[in-house]
């Protein structure tokens, strides 16, 4: 038996005033994701616990089999393990983006112009954290470089009780001042925030992204701080060989903490221009090496809902139903028996540019169990099944066989 995951990170959505009043997934072309449908189980998963924020990280353990509300430990130690850092037990890390904020004199009165600083490609970033740790980097604080806009800081020896430390998606075009923790704990990082405007605004790497019309990295902004990982082996846990295919440091860290096998894919980026069949392809050569279990993460989606991008977010969907599906589900049927389940990790909607809780919708396609689902798979018709898991731990033990 091959089990098969492909996460569309973000799909579900709200009504769009752009789209008609229609979600992405409703005005999509997804001929292969409905015909897996209409043969499948479709119903909707609460992915993110009530005591929990949304975010990918938390939805993510969720929907691979794990409890985050026991397991979860902070978003930014798991990109620090992805990125190759040793932590010690009392190491504090943070997510680290490279920013565009407004020219407004005092920071307080900047504006969230770009939480990924117009999507920096990961070479420049490269040179700005470079600079940064030069001017910032102690034995308390150091930079690492992480893919595109997302780095990160290990704080030795720090704390955890900050206060708000605002995600900078949740705050885009908005004035940064009542989004800044005011506790006392997080004094020494506001300050090197505000310093790094300083230090960046007439950057080398800023001057010719600007003289080429591209948004500067004028900020580092941190948040998303958490304590070193611990997950149990995917493995031990389930008995299967498992791989993660992703562009981001988020899952990759995941895949590593859990022993899984983490393929780099040229060319994956995260975004819409990533390299979609590459990470099918890479997924097919994983089921060939032996792996009984492969999980592609695709972060375009959720992108796209951060960025106001409709037609974009529209577009990811239909690139995935046509690059990715077609490689994946070729290999599968070489098999006596799969399973593929399709589903997104939490709701990115356009109108609100921010994860929800809401529940998402979920298909389990079985090659030699096939059921009657639903035309078209939306969030509408996933709930009109009455089929509801109320975490994806369950979910995922129910996809594994393992209840």
């Amino acid at each position: 038996m091959k089990y098969l995951v492909v996460l569309y990170d973000g799909m579900a959505d709200y009504p769009v005033p752009e789209l008609n009043g229609k979600t992405p997934m409703e005005v999509a072309d997804k001929p292969n994701f409905d015909a897996l449908g209409k043969k499948g189980i479709v119903g909707t998963v609460k992915t993110v616990a009530d005591s929990l924020k949304p975010g990918s990280d938390v939805a993510n353990l969720s929907v691979l089999g794990y409890n985050p509300e026991n397991c979860y430990t902070g978003r930014s130690p798991l990109e620090a393990v992805s990125i190759g850092v040793n932590l010690a037990d009392d190491d504090v890390t943070m997510r680290c983006n490279l920013v565009t904020l407004s020219d407004e004199e005092k920071y307080e009165d900047k504006t969230m112009v770009d939480y990924s600083a117009g999507d920096i490609s990961s070479a420049e970033a490269a040179e700005i954290i470079k600079s940064v740790e030069e001017f910032f980097g102690s034995d308390i604080f150091k930079f690492y470089n992480g893919v595109s806009y997302r780095h990160c800081l290990v704080w030795h020896k720090g704390t955890t009780d900050l206060g708000n430390m605002t995600p900078p998606h949740d705050i885009s075009g908005k004035v940064i001042g009542p989004h800044l923790s005011d506790s006392p704990n997080a004094v020494q990082l506001i300050e090197m925030m505000k310093k790094s405007y300083d230090l960046l605004k007439d950057h080398p790497v800023n001057k010719k992204r600007e003289s080429e019309g591209k948004r500067p990295a004028n900020s580092i902004w941190l948040w998303g701080e958490g304590t070193k990982p611990s997950l149990e082996s995917f493995y031990k846990k389930f008995g299967l060989k498992g791989s993660i295919i992703s562009a981001v440091d988020l899952l990759k860290g995941i895949g590593g903490c859990a022993e899984m096998n983490t393929p780099v894919v040229e060319g994956a980026t995260g975004y819409i221009d990533t390299n979609f069949k590459g990470k099918a392809k890479a997924a097919v050569d994983e089921f060939r090496k032996g792996q009984d279990f492969v999980y592609i993460h695709i972060e375009a989606t959720d992108e796209c809902g951060h960025r106001h991008e409709p037609e974009n977010k529209v577009k990811a969907i239909e690139i995935i139903d046509r690059e990715v599906l077609p490689i994946v589900l070729k290999e599968l049927e070489k098999y006596d028996d799969y399973k593929i389940m399709i589903l997104p990790d939490h709701p990115t909607p356009i109108v609100t540019m921010t994860h929800a809780r809401d529940p998402v919708p979920f298909m389990i396609y079985h090659k030699n169990d096939e059921k009657n689902g639903v035309e078209t798979v939306t969030e509408a018709t996933a709930k009109s099944t009455g089929v509801y898991f109320e975490s994806g731990e369950k979910l995922m033990k129910y996809f594994l066989d393992k209840e």
